[in-house]
């Protein structure tokens, strides 16, 4: 592996604990969409200034919410919180494969210090990450676990994101033990945390229900989960379905318009992940039953700190407190956060006082008389 110098990297003086609540506060804070890169959104690479630490951010698709209206913006700002003359390179893979290994291709010849990867596809980016290793330029896990010779995983308990949807969804179902059934509308299969989250929830669910129906859902794609979900509706009718595990909100979305769609009243209790806006009005409507949400500025801190400390040739020991194994790397170190479910009862305590979103976002026009419902206005 070719030797690349790097000068010395001073992390700010703080416990962890200090760190992740003042990052928090701080994102909270944020005008978020008004954050801003050093880089080009279509994906191209701008080339690095001399001397400057410069952090290569890689996502994997704009159907997600979160990627373009949290996780880029907040590295982003996290990074020039701590490093204020480093820099950033941005692109998004949009779903595709090919684009993001020319995406990781671009950034290795641009020279940047550290890539921050959330692969499209965990296998078919191995070799990609291997070709960064190779030229000496450390790559970190954002979120989703890569193949390859990575240096660092950030991400949330994914078992936990399940099971915290399991018990939700159990909870909300009135049928007796062993006599619901469940479709499953699992996530994107070249997504390891698809597998970790379906674990999670099945760990709660089965002997408890059963699965009916289960599909994967390529791309995280709504539409993808409406189909899956017209079909289920098809084979099981209309009052055959007591449940509806979604991995996230965007394939909870996709199957609250199959459901609409085939008149099905009144809707089963339905999960989702991630906590996007559109999803915690629906919770609100009383049209799905609770989402997953994961606090984005301590993981976006955390990947901030990680990548500025790999890029500088320093060790993660006093970041990381866990470890994980990948296919081709073990004990690789890890931040693995706790994950928060959201439901009606919560929506003010969680996403609203942690300062995702306002009263007023989630309470327009359309929805005032559900939030009146719901306790959120007067």
């Amino acid at each position: 592996m070719p030797t690349r110098s790097r000068p010395p990297f001073r992390s700010p003086v703080r416990t962890r604990a200090r760190r992740l609540l003042a990052a928090a506060a701080a994102c909270l804070a944020l005008a978020v969409p008004a954050c801003g890169t050093a880089a080009q959104s279509d994906g191209s690479a701008m080339p690095p200034a001399d001397g400057v630490t410069t952090v290569g951010l890689l996502l994997p698709d704009a159907v997600t919410g979160r990627w373009e209206g949290f996780d880029r913006p907040l590295i982003a700002r996290q990074l020039k919180h701590i490093c204020p003359e480093c820099r950033m390179e941005y692109a998004n893979a949009r779903g595709n494969v090919g684009t993001q290994q020319q995406q990781v291709d671009t950034m290795i010849t641009e020279g940047v210090d550290v890539l921050v990867l959330t692969p499209v596809d965990f296998r078919a980016l191995s070799s990609s990450v291997k070709q960064a290793a190779d030229a000496g330029i450390p790559v970190l896990s954002y979120d989703r676990l890569a193949e390859g010779p990575i240096s660092g995983f950030v991400s949330f308990d994914g078992d936990e994101v399940g099971r915290l949807q399991g018990e939700a969804l159990l909870a909300a179902m009135d049928e007796p033990p062993g006599e619901a059934r469940v479709v499953m509308m699992n996530g994107d299969p070249t997504d390891p945390n698809t597998a970790a989250f379906e674990e999670g929830a099945l760990a709660v669910l089965e002997g408890e229900v059963e699965i009916a129906k289960a599909y994967d859902t390529p791309q995280w794609s709504p539409l993808n989960a409406n189909q899956n979900m017209s079909g289920a509706i098809a084979a099981l009718g209309p009052g055959g379905i007591d449940g509806v595990y979604a991995a996230n909100d965007a394939l909870a979305s996709g199957v609250i318009a199959a459901l609409k769609a085939q008149n099905v009243e009144p809707l089963p209790p339905l999960t989702g992940q991630d906590a996007e806006l559109s999803a915690i009005q629906d919770i609100v409507e009383g049209e799905q039953t609770m989402t997953v949400y994961k606090p984005f500025g301590p993981e976006t801190l955390a990947a901030a700190e990680m990548a500025l400390a790999l890029a500088h040739g320093e060790p993660l020991g006093a970041l990381a407190g866990a470890t994980v194994d990948t296919g081709s790397a073990k004990d690789v170190p890890a931040v693995l956060l706790n994950p928060i479910p959201v439901t009606a009862d919560n929506i003010e305590e969680t996403v609203v006082k942690r300062g995702m979103y306002t009263i007023e976002e989630i309470c327009t026009p359309k929805f005032v008389s559900a939030c009146e419902r719901a306790g959120l206005v007067g």
